[in-house]
């Protein structure tokens, strides 16, 4: 009975935590990015990669430079590739690298942001990473690019972002915005198809090669639950793992600290998370 009642409670967490994202993922947000990306200087377009024996979208988005560049794998939240991630691949050009982000539903119809979700829930941690390598060996060979290559994730997509750094070791840097921490690609997709917990192991961080740095939100708890043992598996393996939580913010910030009503916690957590991010980034060889 005790077992019945927490793994509900449980569940009642995950559903909550995904409805939090709801609010922030609305008309307004979208017009407001495909308004950036119209009036955007820079050169951004689709392109079509091979992943296997599939094909899937992305959108590039180059910056305004002479100097060849790094390139920053953009993976999208669990609403799939939105005008508000093309509007953040923008803002990082804007910043001096170039931006990819592969639609990991691609070959998929949805009809709203539930839809989205489910399909989202339902890809396998092999397609996943079959579709990230995809993207990544496409972003190394962009001629423009410098040979640098870094990841960030935003919600589901940051969990993928950290998660990711232990699949691939040809990353430079893993940028996770309050994304579950510390688990594989597999104990993270368990997370929105099961309601077990992946089970705490070296494994999940052991062939990381790049250091990980965590957006998080103080009014997340959810997600800030896994920053602790995360941070264990880190330390232990010898990682790189630099966290930061924003007082006062909520999931999300960093699309709800745009709208021209957002709370003064969350617009700041942009502000500073973007400050912060734009240091890290220069920082890529």
């Amino acid at each position: 009975m005790k077992q019945g009642y927490a793994r509900g409670r449980f569940l009642g967490a995950m559903l909550v935590a995904i409805i939090m994202c709801d609010p922030i993922c609305n008309a307004q947000a979208q017009d407001r990015a495909k308004e950036r990306l119209n009036k955007s200087p820079r050169h951004g377009e689709w392109v079509d990669i091979k992943s296997g024996e599939r094909t899937i979208k992305a959108f590039v988005v180059y910056p305004e430079r002479k100097e060849k560049t790094p390139v920053v794998l953009v993976v999208h939240e669990i609403f799939g590739l939105t005008d508000w991630v093309r509007g953040i691949c923008d803002q990082l050009a804007e910043s001096g690298v170039i931006a990819i982000a592969p639609d990991l539903l691609s070959g998929q119809t949805y009809s709203d942001a539930d839809g989205a979700r489910k399909a989202i829930s339902a890809l396998s941690p092999e397609q996943i990473k079959a579709d990230l390598d995809a993207a990544s060996d496409y972003a190394l060979k962009i001629p423009a690019s410098n040979g640098t290559l870094a990841v960030c994730g935003f919600c589901w997509g940051g969990g993928v972002a950290f998660a990711y750094a232990n699949e691939n070791p040809k990353l430079q840097a893993a940028y996770s915005f309050y994304g579950l921490a510390g688990l594989t690609l597999s104990g993270l997709m368990g997370q929105y198809s099961d309601i077990r917990p992946a089970p705490d192991e070296a494994s999940k961080v052991v062939n990381i090669s790049c250091p990980v740095y965590g957006f998080y939100g103080e009014n997340d708890e959810r997600v800030n639950a896994t920053i602790p043992k995360a941070e264990e598996l880190m330390k232990a393996a010898g990682k790189k793992y630099e966290p930061v939580i924003y007082k006062g913010a909520g999931h999300g910030f960093m699309r709800e600290g745009e709208m021209p009503n957002a709370n003064e916690a969350n617009r700041k957590a942009r502000d500073d998370a973007w400050t912060r991010w734009k240091t890290l980034l220069k920082q890529l060889p």
